[in-house]
């Protein structure tokens, strides 16, 4: 308490800067729609997303410093206030709605239609920003000192350099510029291919080989050594051991899933067969466990959030003390409670709209709480997911919703949930950036309203987009964690899993756990293609690399480490531009042989490829352009 009553922030209450204003409103939409369309396609192609707060600030201090030539450090915080807002809501919307698009095409009804998609997104975004708004007082400002939220904070400590903001932002946009012509090489001319595979010929069963694409190097290097280094471990144990073994076992037998002979089946046909289900089992079991390790913490949190409401927590009236006014809360959460009962795919009636909203109303308290202790990229929202599927899904077949009707309806509850959960949790995050800085609490929330409303529109038009061009579930957009949500639903609904191989999965993330590893990570390697732990592997070595070197002074360690990040996420921001751009391509209708434009720019369907040496090269290179930007920048400058 006492670290709260002595804090004072960069900007004091009595100090009015500009800070809510049509530049930082209309940049922030801007990165908004950027970050939420990259990070919906890196989701779904890797399962994962990265924060967005950073390099939004850091952009937003490039343009308006070093362009627009103006000095508010509060109207940076803006932008990237709303900015992050369109990666929360991508990384929400990714777990749970693709799986109506996988649906719809199996029964042969087309697609969703965008207003549904969107509508199923905004409200769990708005209500997200609603709930929140309740609890800053008592995870913010009562915790201080206690809860260190690390993006947030970190976020805050960009902002306040923003002497250097012209400097590091030319990184950020260094690596989108690098990465996108890199994507548009390989997947759109396809020079060579973004994927080395080789099959273990004399280890039958098994596979080796790394997609060489920025946005995984990328996502190792931020991740770390550690996390990467879990995940890589976990698909060893699947393609180097378990599939192996399933080959030898298995023989000339036919073992459901499958319908030929597993000795006929190459290590994609035994990946895809059976250890997805051994994955989904790990995966599921990873977010529960992590959920159940957190019940103190939200037992706790929940108890603050409650109490938040009636305790007389008196405003001081002044400006780094102001919220949005209880009345136009309550509006908010009522007019999003009748959407609720009135979106037409969400087959609950207006008690059931209320029980989603109390229980999202959990989640939220629950991410915003765990945000602040462990950080954004570690929020168990995925085992939210998964139990808020796993309970609509009973409940829905115990009153007789069956079948398509009640599949989707349990994926569009456990959508608002997840949405939910995440943008609480980036909203926490912003608000803790905003009290180190000195911003105006209301004028935040008001922001990252208008973020979630941005972003709520452009995902359903992305992922529409996405599905037109090459679907869910394929090569190009595996979307794992889509995936696992639709076996869980069909799994409670059907009961057609292959429970064996799901148990088994639970039961190797059980010893995973007992052994003291983070299950999430290894869960996620185990399931997805090793091919993509490879590449984040390697970005988590550089990293590793940069942490342990001894040469230059602690300051210039710390700066490259710095830039390698901000140019690694604008790597994952530039390939998922490209993406985008190229499913565009790829819906383009053109006369002739070539079926659209994506075909047309095809040079490998004529004949010229690099082959598996050229990706191998230009993956050094890439390598070679992150040492550049960032251990290699101070000995340029000199």
């Amino acid at each position: 308490m006492s670290e709260e009553k002595n804090f004072k922030p960069f900007v004091s209450a009595d100090r009015v800067m500009p800070e809510f204003t049509v530049t930082s409103i209309l940049l922030g939409i801007l990165l908004a729609v950027l970050f939420g369309a990259a990070n919906a396609y890196l989701g779904l192609r890797v399962g994962m997303t990265v924060s967005a707060s950073i390099p939004a600030a850091v952009i937003s201090m490039g343009i308006i410093r070093m362009i627009l030539k103006k000095d508010s450090i509060l109207e940076n915080n803006m932008v990237q206030t709303i900015g992050s807002a369109g990666e929360s809501v991508a990384a929400g919307a990714i777990f749970t709605l693709p799986v109506i698009f996988m649906w719809m095409k199996e029964w042969g009804e087309g697609a969703p239609s965008v207003v549904e998609i969107a509508l199923i997104a905004l409200t769990g975004g708005v209500l997200g920003v609603a709930f929140m708004v309740p609890l800053r007082k008592a995870l913010i400002v009562k915790e201080h000192g206690v809860l260190p939220f690390p993006e947030g904070t970190a976020c805050a400590e960009v902002l306040l350099a923003g002497e250097e903001g012209g400097s590091k932002a030319t990184t950020v946009f260094a690596g989108l510029g690098l990465a996108a012509g890199y994507k548009l090489i390989t997947d759109g001319f396809k020079v060579f291919p973004s994927e080395v595979h080789y099959e273990i010929t004399p280890y039958k069963g098994s596979g080796f080989g790394v997609d060489v694409l920025p946005a995984l190097l990328g996502v190792g290097y931020i991740c770390g050594p550690k996390i990467s280094s879990y995940m890589f471990a976990g698909g060893i144990l699947s393609w180097l051991i378990i599939m192996p073994l399933i080959s030898l076992f298995g023989g000339d037998m036919v073992m459901f899933p499958a319908t030929v002979p597993i000795s006929e089946l190459d290590s994609f046909g035994i990946w895809g067969n059976y250890l997805r289900y051994i994955g989904a089992g790990a995966v599921a079991a990873g977010g529960i466990i992590s959920l159940v390790k957190s019940l103190p913490l939200i037992v706790k949190t929940f108890g603050q959030a409650m109490k938040s409401f009636t305790d007389k927590m008196a405003s001081s009236g002044e400006r780094t003390d102001q919220d949005m006014p209880m009345p136009i809360l309550i509006s908010i959460v009522v007019v999003m409670v009748l959407a609720i009962w009135l979106v037409p795919v969400i087959p609950v009636n207006l008690l059931g709209a209320v029980i989603i909203t109390v229980f999202g109303f959990f989640f939220a308290t629950v991410s915003s709480r765990l945000v602040g202790l462990i950080g954004s990229s570690n929020n168990p929202v995925s085992g939210m997911a998964i139990a808020t599927l796993l309970l609509s899904t009973i409940v829905l077949k115990a009153t007789g919703m069956i079948g398509e009707p009640g599949m989707l309806g349990a994926i569009a509850i456990g959508s608002i949930i997840c949405v939910m959960a995440a943008i609480a949790g980036d909203t926490s995050q912003d608000l803790k950036t905003g009290y180190l800085l000195g911003a105006t609490p209301k004028k935040q929330q008001y922001g990252e309203l208008i973020g979630v409303v941005a972003s709520a529109i452009t995902i359903g038009g992305v992922l529409y987009l996405l599905n037109a061009a090459w679907g869910y579930g394929t090569p190009e957009l595996p979307a794992p964690q889509a995936m696992l949500m639709k076996m869980v639903v069909e799994g409670v609904m059907n009961g057609n899993l292959p429970w064996t191989l799901v148990i088994a999965g639970v039961g190797i993330a059980v010893v995973v756990e007992v052994l003291g590893i983070p299950v999430l990570p290894f869960a996620v390697g185990l399931y997805l293609p090793i091919h993509l732990s490879v590449p984040i592997m390697v970005g988590g070595v550089i990293r590793w690399f940069f942490e342990r070197r001894k040469k230059g002074t602690e300051a210039e360690r710390k700066d490259a480490i710095d830039r390698g990040i901000l140019y690694t996420s604008g790597m994952i921001a530039g390939e998922g531009i490209v993406g985008i751009l190229l499913a565009v391509f790829a819906i383009i209708p053109m006369k002739g042989a070539a079926a659209n434009f994506g075909a047309f720019i095809d040079l490998s369907a004529r004949g010229f490829s690099l082959g598996n040496i050229g990706s191998l090269f230009f993956f050094a290179l890439l390598i070679l352009s992150l040492l550049k930007f960032s251990i290699w920048h101070k000995a340029k400058n000199k």
